[in-house]
């Protein structure tokens, strides 16, 4: 199913790395969002870059915030259990799930994303059978 990661890379590697990639994509799809978005709001002229900024900050950071806590996590759960199976996907979606929704409806986030993550953790060990 998954790679066996334990003993290869550090987790921080691991983290770093998705951090690199996830954010870059949260950044491009702020840079895509933030234009509709001022739109909607029917922004112009000089209101309207700051706001597009800011979209592109912060869908940037909160996308690479979770794919560091996803990533060391599930890398740490897995080294823990020495097993490669979906509980490891479960438990780090969880738990970035719980850290991205703050105290904010914390319960339906946590089990939105754990539930997101574990049918990609489905659909990704399905293509390696």
């Amino acid at each position: 199913m998954e790679a066996d990661i334990s003993g290869e890379f550090p987790c921080s590697s691991i983290a770093v790395d998705s951090v690199l990639r996830i954010g870059t994509a949260g950044l491009i799809w702020g840079g895509l969002t933030g234009p509709l978005d001022a739109d909607k709001q029917g922004l112009t002229g000089l209101a309207r870059a700051p706001f597009i900024a800011r979209s592109i900050g912060r869908l940037g950071f909160q996308w690479g915030l979770f794919a560091a806590v996803f990533s060391f996590t599930h890398c740490g759960v897995q080294r823990y259990r020495r097993k490669a199976d979906l509980v490891n996907v479960l438990t780090a979606s969880v738990v970035a799930g719980t850290v991205i929704g703050g105290t904010r409806q914390w319960k339906q986030v946590a089990g939105i994303t754990g539930l997101v993550c574990l049918l990609y953790g489905v659909n990704d060990g399905s293509r390696s059978i």
